[in-house]
């Protein structure tokens, strides 16, 4: 299976790589181009970035191989409700994963019960050793490259606030998402000041912890 999913993906880049060569070409119709490349690649998917709170810091003070452990107890908790929800882990990077579902409700049900799982954990942990977890969510169509990256705005808003803007224990989601899960009334959402580029507004999660 691996082998299949190593080819899949070889194919993937090196039609793209075709295409962007193309388009880098003198009096190219690259509006063409664009929607040849969007034809081939364009999916829509929710989009999730996750961050240990304080790593960084955390680091310089106890040391790279207690932090180790830290990421090593945030997969062995975290990957198996990912997958219990349907989503499908691209990418880990450090501290930082990124995760794709198919629908919203999927990846809010998922964040939701990541960071339910990590409370019940950190409950008698000391302070060095709990994982906390910063999560955040986009929504929309994303250039999805074989089965290991994904490219698009709502992946640059998702990715910042996950990443850069969302605290310990929040979950913070873009305008996209926001209206994607305007169906399920038991959702609430509050605004948030700090729009992360790519999106037109961010929301934090309310949601019982």
């Amino acid at each position: 299976m691996s082998y299949i999913l190593k080819i899949k993906s070889s194919a993937s880049e090196d039609r793209l790589e075709k295409l962007i060569e193309e388009r880098l070409k003198p009096g190219v119709d690259k509006a063409k181009i664009d929607a040849r490349i969007w034809d081939l690649f364009g999916e829509e998917w929710a989009i999730m970035f996750t961050d240990l709170s304080g790593f960084s810091r955390g680091v310089a003070e106890f040391g790279i191989i207690h932090f180790l452990q830290v990421i090593y107890e945030s997969e062995r908790l975290l990957v198996p409700c990912i997958e219990e929800n349907d989503g499908i882990l691209l990418k880990m990077e450090g501290d930082s994963m990124m995760v794709i579902f198919r629908n919203v409700k999927k990846a809010i049900e998922c964040s939701i019960s990541m960071q339910k799982i990590l409370k019940n954990y950190n409950i008698d942990k000391s302070a060095t050793d709990k994982v906390l977890l910063c999560v955040g969510l986009g929504f929309g169509k994303v250039l999805r490259i074989g089965d290991h990256d994904v490219f698009g705005s709502e992946v640059n808003a998702s990715s910042k606030l996950g990443e850069d803007i969302a605290d310990a224990n929040e979950i913070l989601v873009t305008e996209s998402v926001k209206e994607k899960a305007s169906e399920y009334t038991e959702l609430k959402f509050e605004k948030i000041k700090e729009i992360p580029s790519g999106a037109s507004a961010a929301y934090r999660l309310l949601y019982d912890n």
